[in-house]
């Protein structure tokens, strides 16, 4: 069984955790399938977004952690290093929207997957749960870096910590991810929002997820710096052109995410 799923459906990249009997957790050839999936996913001008989610009960539960328990078991370094680390930047660096599904629960580096992606939608019966304290561990998949910008640091601090598992409607209204859709609808409405995702202009999607990254670290002189530069690249853009058309002919814009 092939532990990632990977189809184009239009302009989408549908990119599925596929290991449901251990609720979708990480190994290494999962993670390097996953490695490979998303460097299509950047070099396919013809994916415009990408929507990434999770085979039955869960999104994902981390790392599976019967791998640490075989023989010769990989280091740290090595799990991180060569996997965790480059998903999250290979996500975090996609110059085009991904959509984070989470059909189920998401725990430990698989809620941190989530949450490096640009919009994180969730199922009503979704949790979170930051579970690395309770085997003794350090958040890592680049939570600590997460989870205080979209929480605040108390908060964060207190997931990271007490490990306490977080309901998917208590994630929306905390800021931690943007909505919630009742199980039932779950699946069309969040395919329906990577679909609208594509339709836009993604290039432009792009240079906003450039800026918002760098504002972190930016002064507003040097965010301001930023935004002119940006801008200046989207003003240059076919899709501005077409956007300005489409807006003096009165009708819809057809993007070409270019």
């Amino acid at each position: 069984m092939e532990s990632i799923l990977f189809e184009k459906i239009g302009q989408v990249a549908r990119v599925i955790l596929n290991r449901p009997t251990v609720y979708n957790s990480l190994n290494r050839p999962m993670g390097k399938a996953l490695q490979d999936v998303l460097k299509t996913c950047a070099s396919d001008d013809e994916i415009r977004a990408v929507y990434l989610s999770g085979t039955g009960k869960a999104f994902c539960a981390g790392q599976d952690l019967n791998e640490l328990q075989e023989p010769n078991p990989p280091t740290f370094d090595e799990l991180l290093g060569e996997y965790y680390n480059p998903i999250i930047l290979q996500i975090n660096n996609l110059p085009k929207p991904v959509v984070a599904a989470v059909n189920g629960v998401a725990a430990g580096a698989g809620a941190n997957l989530a949450l490096i992606c640009d919009l994180v939608v969730a199922t009503q019966s979704a949790s979170f749960i930051q579970a690395f304290s309770k085997i003794g561990l350090v958040p890592d998949s680049g939570g600590t870096f997460t989870l205080p910008r979209l929480v605040g640091k108390q908060r964060a601090t207190a997931m990271m910590m007490l490990g306490e598992k977080i309901t998917a409607t208590e994630a929306r209204n905390i800021g931690m991810i943007y909505e919630v859709y009742p199980d039932e609808d779950f699946a069309t409405a969040s395919w329906a929002l990577a679909e609208k995702l594509a339709t836009m202009p993604t290039y432009a999607l792009g240079l906003i997820k450039q800026a918002i990254q760098a504002s972190d670290g930016h002064s507003l002189t040097q965010q301001l710096q930023l935004e002119m530069d940006l801008q200046g690249l989207a003003g240059s853009s076919v899709d501005f052109a077409e956007g300005v058309q489409a807006f003096l002919e009165k009708r819809q814009p057809q993007f070409k995410g270019k």
